[in-house]
């Protein structure tokens, strides 16, 4: 947290996705090119696991089955493509990858399948890194 900024709550659900073997990750090419756990903000009105659905396959192409919430982690970020400095409520959930649909319909996303190991590596922060960890045995 940074003293003197105003911070606004932006809940949102995130997923590790797994087949089994092989770990799902998104790759966000702006503001700052990362790879995440997919997800994103829970619309007003949108339930946590309708949105859940709905940000992994904006952001993946892929359909996903039997969402297990994992918990929870606080974010205090800004976020230059809303300009808002944002406490982000991040709910997780582990899920099991069912098909590919499409490919990603949100701007500068790409999926990416890897190894439990390499997204371990290359998550861009720390909670999403622990239950990730934490999911996959790892942690």
């Amino acid at each position: 947290m940074r003293a003197g900024v105003r911070y606004r709550l932006r809940p949102g659900v995130y997923a590790v996705i797994t087949d089994g073997f092989s770990v799902l990750l998104t790759h966000q090419a702006e503001p700052i090119p990362e790879f995440q756990l997919p997800g994103g903000g829970i619309d007003p009105g949108e339930s946590p696991l309708a949105a859940l659905h709905r940000e992994v396959m904006e952001e993946t192409g892929w359909r996903i089955a039997e969402p297990v919430r994992l918990g929870a982690f606080r974010r205090f970020t800004f976020m230059p493509e809303y300009d808002l400095w944002a406490e982000k409520l991040c709910h997780v959930y582990l899920a099991r990858a069912v098909r590919r649909h499409r490919a990603p319909s949100e701007p500068g996303h790409r999926a990416e399948w890897m190894a439990p190991e390499r997204a371990l590596r290359l998550l861009a922060n720390e909670g999403d890194r622990h239950f990730a960890a934490r999911a996959l045995g790892a942690g």
